[in-house]
């Protein structure tokens, strides 16, 4: 009974100190990056964009797994990008249906998630938050699609579908250099 409440402790212990040691070192490279990174263009900041080639004119895919085929999109900055949204799925719109949003940069994800959550009788684009949508698409069934034309300024910006539930796993980015 002893070695039954010992091996917990013993490893609650463990993961305390192992917890504890990470903190210094976390904070002293987290100021060290935020130094290094104020110089880096937006590209340097999204893992992976380096393989991704610079287009202004990108089609991206939703289906009724809740995905985007691209998660990553490069475009050159202050040309405009025209950008088209395929729901490939087959589910209806009013249960599977799929926009994309594209973000001011700087938006809190989950709370913008929420007030979409909330816009049904708006296609989930909450008028509440318009000031934090650069475009967007309507809102697509099966089969459909939409296409927007926008400009953006250098940066890195999400993109989403704002149908509830869907902006956890439908989500990307968009470095505009």
């Amino acid at each position: 009974m002893k070695k039954l409440f010992f091996i917990p402790a013993l490893a609650a212990v463990v993961s305390l100190a192992a917890c504890g040691g990470n903190n210094t070192k976390s904070e002293s490279s987290t100021q060290n990056t935020t130094e290094e990174t104020t110089s880096e263009s937006p590209a340097e900041t999204v893992p992976g964009i380096e393989n991704v080639a610079i287009s202004n004119s990108w089609t991206v895919e939703g289906n009724d797994q809740m995905k985007f085929n691209t998660e990553l999109i490069r475009v050159k900055a202050g040309e405009p990008l025209e950008l088209t949204l395929k729901n490939v799925g087959s589910m209806p719109k009013e249960s599977m249906g799929h926009n994309l949003v594209i973000l001011n940069p700087g938006v809190d994800l989950p709370t913008f998630g929420g007030e979409a959550s909330a816009a049904a009788d708006n296609e989930y684009i909450p008028k509440s938050s318009l000031s934090s949508i650069v475009a967007h698409t309507k809102l697509l069934g099966p089969g459909e699609e939409d296409k927007i034309t926008v400009t953006l300024e250098k940066g890195v910006y999400d993109y989403i579908c704002s149908f509830p539930g869907h902006y956890g796993v439908m989500h990307g980015k968009i470095v505009a250099e």
